[in-house]
Parts: structure tokens; C-alpha cells; sequence
């Protein structure tokens, strides 16, 4: 353990050094903590362990060795890998262990870590993020939060340190849910201005001067308003891809399905982005599917 004033900092260890992943551990370095980080990459653990963390061969070893365990990963078959089995988290952790998934994943794999979880003495907490890259490399991220509340509260210092909000939201699948919730407004939103922006277009607008008029009116939420300049620069690196916000659609689509409600909005957002991501705006921004709306639309740029 760390020792900060008369406070112990718990030995962590990270699991997920993608784009989100590098700069969390990275603040969680700056702030003090004892990290042992792993990734399917092992150059990715490596710059890590140049900046201080620990480089762990293995998860089993990691979770043997750690007292908090996040991970953030792709998707629902890699928290399968990360979680259960032989080698993963559930099965190596230590006694009274809390385990943390940060990734975007179904309720449903998620209930099913939550049991493994039970059948031991280990924490599960849901606490997937909210914010860009940009944001992660500021701390400035939101955290929504759920599962054993004891838990949560032993989580919060480590959340504190590379986000600017959270959130603990209930004893169970709640921030799953709030996550996907948030994603089809995010995802729809792209969808939405997309067609917006192509009507004025063949309108006649000047695109810079719409686009500023737009994050000045009524429907300039906070996410309209931080992609008003890549817009206008129709710059479309990808701070989220378009493959990734079809994978989130497409969970959007069956937890509304599993749970019984009607998900059409959800279903025609998850199908345009089925159809751009196939081509060649997969790992383009996903707000750049404004590109298959013009093309749509006879729009040549």
C-alpha cells in the first residue's frame, strides 16, 4: 500500500490499457496509487511501468496481488475472458477483493459476473464511464455506479482521481442501464444532426454559419456543442468510431428488447450505423456519419 499521511491507498490493478484505459492508469499514477496494470498488449503495460505501475504477465496474477480490480474493456466476450474462468479475475482475487468493470457491456453478461462474483467473497460493482478521450486524459470523466454500496464507497477514492463526477446509482444493474440509456441519445444524436445538417445543406446554408447557429439555438445540448468545431472542420478523427457506437446501439437495442420495451428510434439509428460502419467510415468519428446522410442525399464532398 501507498502511504499518504496517516491514509493507506489500496493496491490496484487495471486491466484494459486501450484509449481509455492509458490515461486513467496514467492519473491514477499521478495521484499516487500503486498500480499493476495488464493488457492483451504487452508494449501498452510496458510504457506504463516506465511511468511507475507494475506490469503484471498475467489477470490471475494481477487479481491475486490487488485489492481493487477495474477493468475496461471491448465488449461482452472479453469481460467473459477477463472475468471467468481458470485464469480470470472471479476465480483469483483475493478474499474480500472488489471487482470494478468500467466497460460498455450488456446487463445481461454483466448479471452473470455479478454471480460469479457472489458465489465468492468478491465486490462486483458496475461503473461504466461517460466522456471522451479528451476528457479521460483531464480526469474529468462521470462515473455511473452500481452494485454492493460498501463496495462502491471503497471504490469512490480511486473513481475520484481521474473523474470530475459520480454517480452510485443502485445494489444492482442500474448503471448499465443509465450507460445505454445515455448512448442512444448520444448515438441518435449523431443520426439526427446528420439529417439536420444535410436539409440545410440542400437548403442553401452556408455550413460553417448553420452549424454556429445551431450550437446557439435551443438544440445545442453539451454534445452538439463540444463536436461544433470537428464539424465545421469536418474533422472526423475518432474520438469514438462508428464501429464502436454500432456495437453500443446494438446493445441499446437488445437490453430494450430483453426488457420489453419498444425500441424503434434505437433500431433505425442502429441501422444506419450497420450500413456506414460496413464501408469506409468504420473508424471515423462517429459523427462523421453525417457523410452518409449527404451521400445520401446526392451530396458530393
Amino acid at each position: 500500500m501507498t502511504e499518504t499521511g496517516t491514509q493507506k491507498k489500496p493496491a490496484i490493478g487495471w486491466i484494459g490499457l486501450g484509449k481509455m484505459g492509458m490515461p486513467i492508469v496514467g492519473n491514477l499514477l499521478k495521484a499516487g496509487f500503486d498500480v499493476t496494470v495488464y493488457d492483451v498488449d504487452p508494449t501498452r503495460a510496458e510504457a506504463l511501468a516506465r511511468l511507475g505501475a507494475r506490469a503484471s504477465a498475467d489477470i490471475a496474477g494481477l487479481a491475486a496481488s490487488t485489492q481493487l480490480i477495474f477493468s475496461i474493456i471491448s465488449d461482452d466476450a472479453a469481460l467473459r475472458t477477463v472475468a471467468l474462468g481458470a485464469q480470470g479475475v472471479i476465480a483469483n482475487a483475493r478474499d474480500g477483493a472488489v471487482y470494478i468493470d468500467m466497460s460498455t457491456v450488456s446487463p445481461a453478461v454483466s448479471e452473470t459476473v455479478r454471480d460469479a462474483a457472489q458465489a465468492r467473497p468478491v465486490g462486483f460493482i458496475a461503473a461504466p464511464v461517460s466522456g471522451s478521450t479528451v476528457l479521460a486524459e483531464k480526469a474529468q470523466l462521470t462515473v455511473f455506479a452500481s452494485g454492493p454500496k460498501a463496495a462502491f464507497e471503497r471504490a469512490r477514492p480511486v473513481f475520484e482521481a481521474f473523474s470530475a463526477r459520480q454517480y452510485y446509482v443502485g445494489a444492482d444493474q442500474e448503471a448499465r442501464y443509465l450507460k445505454l440509456a445515455i448512448n442512444h441519445l448520444v448515438g441518435s444524436t449523431a443520426v439526427l444532426l446528420a439529417e439536420a445538417l444535410t436539409l440545410g445543406k440542400k437548403g442553401g446554408l452556408d455550413w460553417v454559419e448553420m452549424l454556429t447557429v445551431i450550437g446557439d439555438s435551443v438544440a445545442a445540448s453539451p454534445l452538439v456543442k463540444y463536436k461544433l468545431e470537428p464539424l465545421k472542420q469536418r474533422d472526423f478523427s475518432p474520438a469514438f468510431s462508428s464501429r464502436q457506437m454500432l456495437k453500443d446501439m446494438s446493445l441499446v437495442v437488445d437490453a430494450g428488447h430483453a426488457a420489453g420495451v419498444p425500441m424503434a428510434a434505437a433500431s433505425l439509428v442502429r441501422e444506419q450505423f450497420a450500413r456506414y460502419a460496413s464501408g469506409d467510415g468504420a473508424e471515423l468519428d462517429f459523427f462523421s456519419i453525417v457523410r452518409a446522410v449527404e451521400a445520401a442525399a446526392g451530396i458530393e464532398r
